[in-house]
């Protein structure tokens, strides 16, 4: 454990930030798995409506840093096609 005072604050901070990091991860995953459940029963109208919601998700865990650009451009695209396909 540290021993230095700003390193003991820098341990409670990196701890607080990795359980918000968390949240946001667990938010954009749930509502990922939501989506993909939702294809696969062919609703097609909640699909859509779940997955513009899921798009926010994903852009704000890009915006706090919690997944790269690269990734949520990815997760988005693919979501994306799987809608359209099954509105298609």
């Amino acid at each position: 454990m540290a021993n230095i005072k700003s390193a003991v604050k820098r341990v409670e901070t990196n701890k607080t930030k990795h359980e918000q990091n968390l949240q946001y991860k667990s938010d954009m995953r749930s509502q990922i798995k939501r989506v993909e459940k939702l294809v696969e029963n062919k609703d097609v109208e909640n699909a859509k409506s779940a997955l513009e919601t899921t798009i926010k998700k994903i852009d704000k865990a890009v915006q706090k840093g919690v997944i790269h650009q690269n990734n949520g451009d990815r997760q988005k695209s693919r979501l994306s096609k799987k809608v359209n396909e099954l509105s298609a």
